[in-house]
C-alpha cells in the first residue's frame, strides 16, 4: 500500500467529521510526496467536493502558498 493509498483510507474513515477530516488532510499534505499532492487534491474533490469543498480548497491553498515561499 502506498502512502497516498493509506492517506485516502484514513480520509475515508474520518470523513464523517469535518474537523477530523481537515486535521488528517493537513497532515497528509505535509507527509506525502510533492508529486502526489495534485493526485490527492483531485481525489478529495472527486470524493468529498460536495461536502467539504471550502475546507479542501483552504487546505490546498495553504500548501500552495507554503511551497511558493520555499521556492521563491
Amino acid at each position: 500500500m502506498t502512502t497516498l493509498d493509506y492517506v485516502k483510507m484514513i480520509l475515508d474513515k474520518v470523513s464523517f467529521d469535518a474537523k477530523l477530516f481537515e486535521k488528517e488532510l493537513r497532515k497528509a499534505i505535509k507527509n506525502i510526496a510533492i508529486e502526489e499532492v495534485k493526485s490527492l487534491k483531485d481525489w478529495c474533490f472527486e470524493q468529498y467536493g460536495k461536502t467539504y469543498e471550502r475546507l479542501i480548497t483552504r487546505c490546498f491553498n495553504r500548501f500552495r502558498k507554503k511551497t511558493q515561499l520555499i521556492t521563491a
